[in-house]
C-alpha cells in the first residue's frame, strides 16, 4: 500500500499472527520510510539542544533519546528519535512524512557550525523487535544495543549503526545499514527466526503501548502537554516553543488526550465523535488489540473530564460506551 509516498507491506502472514510473533518471539520490519540524517560538527550539540524540547544533556554519547520539534506556539512539528553517537555526531530520525521539513529546519539552525547530511537515499532502516530480538541481533551482527543505547558494527564488511529503540514496546533494535546490504541483512534476520511484519502489526503494537502517531495523535496544533507528554520536556534548557508551554502550564491545557477500551471487538476510527463526562471531542487513534481481544483507542476531549470513568464513542451512527483507560493498554 502507499504510505506517505512509499510502497509498504501491510501484512505478510497476517496482522494478528505478526503481532503475536513480536509480542512472543521476534519480528522484523522494514522501516526505511522513516527519515534520517546526520548532524556533525562543533555546532551539532547546540543545534539539537536549541531545536528539540527534550534536554539532550539528560543523556550522553552512545545513547538515544525520544524528543519533539515544536513551533513557537508549542505545537508538535514532529516527534523524533535522536542517536547521539559521539560528542559532535548525531543521527536524527524524524517521521518519514516530515523528513524534508525537519532537515530544512536543522540546516537553517546549524548554519556553518554543523553539516547536515541526508542519509535516507543511501541507507535502509530495519527494526527487529520482540523478546528474542536482542539475542537474534547479536547472532547476526555480533553485538546488540541496550535499551536506548547505540552501537556500531559491520555487516558483510560495511558499517552499520544500531540503537535499542523501536515502536512496539518490546526489546530490540533499529538498524541503519547501507542500501546495498539491506536485503541480505533482512533475509539473515528472517533466517535467524524473526517473522517479517508489515504496517498493520506495527500500528496495533504501538497503539497497545499508547505510543503516539504523528498526523493522528500529534500535529502542529497539539502541544506535548495536551498529549500527556510532559515527561519529554526538558524545562531546564531553552528550546523553540518553551515560552508557549510555560504559559500553557500556568493556565491549563485546552484539551487532553484520554484512552478508552470497549468490552468487545468494536473498533473506533480516527475522527469518530467521543464524550467523557461533560467533555467532548474526537478519536485520534483506534484499533483492535490482539493482546486484549477488544477495541482500544485514544482521543482528545475538552474540557478536562476530571474523574469521569466512562467514554462514549459514536461508532457507525450509534453511541457505544467504553471504559476510560490510561495507556499503555498492555503491561510491559
Amino acid at each position: 500500500m502507499d504510505f506517505g509516498g512509499w510502497e509498504m507491506p501491510l501484512q505478510y502472514a497476517g496482522t494478528l499472527a505478526e503481532h503475536a510473533d513480536v509480542r512472543n518471539t521476534a519480528g522484523v520490519f522494514d522501516v526505511s520510510h522513516l527519515g534520517r540524517f546526520s548532524l556533525v560538527g562543533p555546532g551539532a550539540h547546540g543545534c539539537v539542544s536549541r531545536l528539540l524540547c527534550n534536554d539532550i544533556d539528560r543523556i550522553a554519547p552512545g545513547r538515544a533519546q525520544y524528543t519533539m520539534l515544536l513551533t513557537e506556539a508549542g505545537g508538535v512539528v514532529d516527534d523524533i528519535i535522536v542517536w547521539w553517537l559521539s560528542p559532535e555526531e548525531f543521527v536524527v530520525l524524524p517521521n518519514g512524512v516530515n523528513h524534508d521539513t525537519v532537515v530544512a529546519l536543522f540546516r537553517e539552525a546549524a548554519g556553518d557550525d554543523a553539516a547536515v547530511t541526508d542519509l535516507r537515499a543511501d541507507t535502509a532502516l530495519i527494526a527487529v523487535q520482540g523478546p528474542e530480538a536482542p539475542a537474534l541481533v547479536e547472532s547476526v551482527l555480533g553485538v546488540t544495543p541496550g535499551r536506548f543505547r547505540t552501537v556500531e558494527a559491520a555487516w558483510n564488511g560495511s558499517p552499520v549503526t544500531a540503537a535499542g529503540t523501536g515502536y512496539t514496546g518490546e526489546r530490540g533494535a533499529e538498524i541503519m545499514v547501507g542500501a546495498d546490504g539491506a536485503a541480505d541483512l533482512f533475509s539473515a534476520v528472517v533466517a535467524g527466526g524473526a517473522s517479517p511484519c508489515g504496517l498493520g502489526a506495527r500500528d496495533t503494537l504501538r497503539l497497545e503501548m499508547g505510543f503516539l502517531l504523528w498526523g493522528q495523535d500529534l500535529d502542529a496544533t497539539t502541544t506535548p502537554l495536551e498529549a500527556g507528554q510532559e515527561w519529554v520536556i526538558g524545562w531546564e534548557h531553552d528550546f523553540v516553543g518553551k515560552k508557549a508551554l510555560e504559559a500553557e502550564q500556568a493556565t491549563g491545557s485546552n484539551k487532553i488526550l484520554i484512552g478508552f477500551g470497549f468490552e468487545d471487538r468494536r473498533v473506533a476510527r480516527h475522527g469518530y465523535p467521543m464524550r467523557c463526562g461533560q467533555a467532548s471531542g474526537t478519536v485520534a487513534s483506534g484499533n483492535f488489540s490482539p493482546t486484549l481481544g477488544i477495541g482500544i483507542g485514544m482521543g482528545y476531549v475538552s474540557p478536562d473530564p476530571g474523574d469521569a470513568t466512562t467514554v462514549s464513542v459514536e461508532v457507525r451512527g450509534e453511541w457505544r460506551d467504553a471504559r476510560r483507560a490510561t495507556p499503555p493498554f498492555v503491561g510491559r
